[in-house]
């Protein structure tokens, strides 16, 4: 597959995201509803940490199993390095970038757009390396499987369009369409950039290494959205919506495990 093709499939990969901003604009926010969409964004996160570990200790396990075999180490010590560095370094990058851009204003009334731009920071993070698997697909001349990649990451990406979302809704804030657009830019561009980078580079590595940068992220970004939660006082509304935000993003998932991903 060309590479002009493999980037048409990362953008429209990356800007399906759209599809779930616009959950953002609406008027009637009840209380309920609030907790419900906070609740369904935060379950949609907690499948992303868990998918995204998954994938990057499956790497961690072949390298191990390989060093078992062989007698060599580097591999594995490596990935394994990786892993950690991506871990601490999303979430403390997060964690200080929070802390920078609170100092710059007063109050609270701009934490929910914040909160949002962060989160579009940890779902960029992670898009990045899903564009990674796009492009190494398509690479390889499975277009067909190429095509299923997009479809799975497109269903996901709208769900977490979602998580963006959720933090404006139960802020009270409407925000505007350049705003919107913004955060989709971030949370959704880097897939376009995974594709590129993916289709001249086939690097354990630097996969492993942007899983973990985008789990460590998310790590940070649940901690946020719980304490959310908690303040509006609807346990019953968010233990459902957890629940169902997971399955909903799991069944998303299940086009990629039926593709073998």
């Amino acid at each position: 597959m060309a590479m002009w093709q493999v980037i048409i499939l990362g953008a429209v990969a990356g800007l399906t995201i759209f599809l779930g901003l616009p959950v953002a604009r609406l008027r009637r926010r009840p209380n309920g509803v609030q907790s419900m969409l906070n609740s369904l964004a935060l379950g949609v996160l907690l499948f992303l940490v868990w998918d995204i570990l998954a994938k990057a200790l499956d790497r961690l396990g072949d390298a191990l199993k390989e060093g078992i075999k062989s007698g060599h180490w580097g591999a594995f010590s490596a990935l394994a390095l990786m892993l950690v560095i991506g871990l601490v370094g999303g979430m403390v990058g997060l964690v200080s970038f929070h802390h920078k851009v609170l100092r710059r204003s007063t109050g609270t009334a701009r934490f929910p757009r914040q909160l949002a731009v962060m989160i579009a920071i940890g779902l960029g993070l992670h898009n990045f390396s899903e564009g990674l698997a796009i492009a190494q697909a398509a690479a390889t001349g499975a277009i067909g499987f190429a095509a299923i990649l997009i479809i799975g990451f497109g269903l996901h990406n709208i769900t977490e369009g979602f998580a963006i979302a959720a933090p404006l809704v139960v802020g009270g804030q409407v925000p505007t369409w350049s705003f919107l657009g913004f955060t989709g830019l971030i949370a959704g561009g880097p897939t376009f950039l995974g594709t590129i980078v993916g289709y001249g580079v086939n690097s354990p590595l630097a996969f492993v290494f942007f899983l973990a940068l985008a789990a460590g992220a998310l790590f940070y970004l649940i901690g946020e959205m719980f304490a959310v939660g908690r303040s509006l006082q609807r346990p019953v509304w968010s233990a459902w919506g957890v629940v169902v935000g997971f399955l909903v993003a799991y069944g998303t998932d299940v086009v990629l495990t039926v593709a073998g991903l």
